[in-house]
């Protein structure tokens, strides 16, 4: 039986920042082939499916849009401004992976490209993805130094 709520609720969606464990380490990031956003770059992720956490959504969504296959992932943080996501009220929820070099990607599902750019040089991010950016760097620097 399903049950509507008299509340209207949030979507949920789950990114995954993927950073290189090199002397200059690298970021993984997809170039947006739908809107909102449409061409701009973000970090590869999606909306969580009912049967799924947001842990598993985040290494689906990566592996779906890029290729890339990752069985750890470390949380980064939610995000939850209401005016995140032009498409309605979102939250997501960031999770690091941190792997030892760049690997083969390509752009799939609705990613357009995919591609590593070096940490410190990135194209101007979709969304709040400069926000989490700065948090994901914060953790990577936790973990890995």
């Amino acid at each position: 039986m399903d049950y509507t709520y008299k509340y209207p609720r949030p979507a949920v969606t789950a990114d995954c920042v993927v950073i290189t464990k090199e002397p200059q380490p690298k970021v993984l990031l997809i170039q947006r082939g739908a809107d909102p956003y449409k061409g701009g770059w973000a970090f590869p992720g999606g909306f969580m499916n009912m049967d799924e956490t947001t842990e598993q959504c985040a290494i689906r969504e990566l592996e779906e849009e890029t290729g890339l296959k990752v069985s750890e992932v470390h949380q980064i943080g939610a995000y939850s401004k209401v005016d995140r996501d032009p498409r309605g009220r979102t939250i997501t929820v960031a999770y690091l992976a941190i792997i030892d070099f760049p690997q083969m990607v390509k752009g799939q599902d609705d990613a357009a490209k995919a591609e590593w750019f070096p940490i410190d040089a990135l194209p101007p991010l979709a969304f709040d993805h400069e926000e989490i950016m700065k948090d994901a760097v914060a953790a990577y620097n936790h973990l890995v130094l």
